[in-house]
């Protein structure tokens, strides 16, 4: 059946409303990126459909130390922010420049992998999500915390994502991204890393991945082994093991999960010695 109706709210106070009304029922659109190409092969087939381009969340602003960014920023916006050069870097590899023009912040929060790559720089930046809800007002959620499974999360049917909040970064950060190609393609894995060191000691450290289990992961066992430890050769090696032992990879057209576990290691470590360096 094809769409019977399309609203176009004014502001997140009338996307609410409207999400409150329809319920499940309504599908939620920023970019469309995700979600026209499922509804042109006839895999989604909704009835009502709002769109967020215009409810007033494509702001970015500094507020305290940490960068807000508003949901339906696009790609090409945050690319032109910076604040963050990691956040750039992420941007520059997630698909041509149409899909940056249309894609959104949010939006790509909710791409599965191997797609999806700005969320794993977000995650090594311990980055929060700002929910708002009609009823219950706004919550925020730790980004580790909004990924609960392969194609779910923790936004409640009647949440929206408002917008995120990404502290600057204290230490220095990597983000490699492992694909076929250079630019527009599927990754293999993509590694984000954030790594602050004191007197020659690591007293911080977040190790994000993506396209090797159901949604972009920390690997905290490997982050664990960093504290404390000089970020030498030694303590690189050890935490690139650790994190392809504990990644869940999967296999598809892309790459079998033996080969996403050992690049894994490979670009975990990679990661690592260019912050060291």
């Amino acid at each position: 059946m094809a769409i019977q109706d399309y609203f176009l709210p004014k502001s997140l106070e009338q996307a609410l409303d409207l999400l409150t009304e329809h319920g499940p029922a309504l599908l939620v659109m920023a970019g469309g990126t995700i979600a026209m190409p499922l509804i042109n092969d006839g895999i989604s087939m909704p009835e009502k459909v709002m769109g967020l381009r215009h409810a007033g969340l494509n702001t970015v602003r500094r507020q305290n130390g940490t960068l807000v960014v508003g949901a339906t920023t696009t790609l090409t916006q945050l690319a032109q922010q910076t604040d963050i050069p990691m956040l750039q870097e992420a941007v520059r590899h997630i698909g041509g420049w149409q899909i940056r023009n249309m894609g959104t912040v949010g939006g790509n929060l909710f791409a599965p992998p191997p797609a999806g790559d700005l969320a794993v720089a977000l995650l090594a930046l311990d980055a929060t999500v700002v929910l708002a809800s009609k009823q219950r007002g706004r919550r925020t959620v730790p980004l580790a915390e909004f990924f609960t499974g392969f194609m779910t999360t923790a936004l409640a049917p009647d949440e929206l994502v408002a917008e995120l909040h990404i502290p600057l970064p204290r230490g220095k950060t990597s983000y490699i991204k492992y694909a076929r190609k250079h630019a527009n393609t599927p990754a293999i894995v993509t590694v984000a890393a954030h790594v602050l060191t004191e007197a020659g000691k690591v007293v911080d450290a977040r190790l994000a991945l993506n396209a090797v289990g159901p949604h972009p992961i920390r690997a905290r066992r490997a982050e664990q082994l960093l504290l404390g430890a000089p970020l030498n050769a030694e303590t690189i090696a050890g935490a690139a093991k650790e994190a392809a032992a504990e990644c869940e990879p999967f296999t598809d057209a892309i790459a079998t999960d033996w080969y996403r576990r050992r690049m894994t290691e490979v670009f975990v470590r990679r990661a690592l010695e260019r912050i060291a360096e």
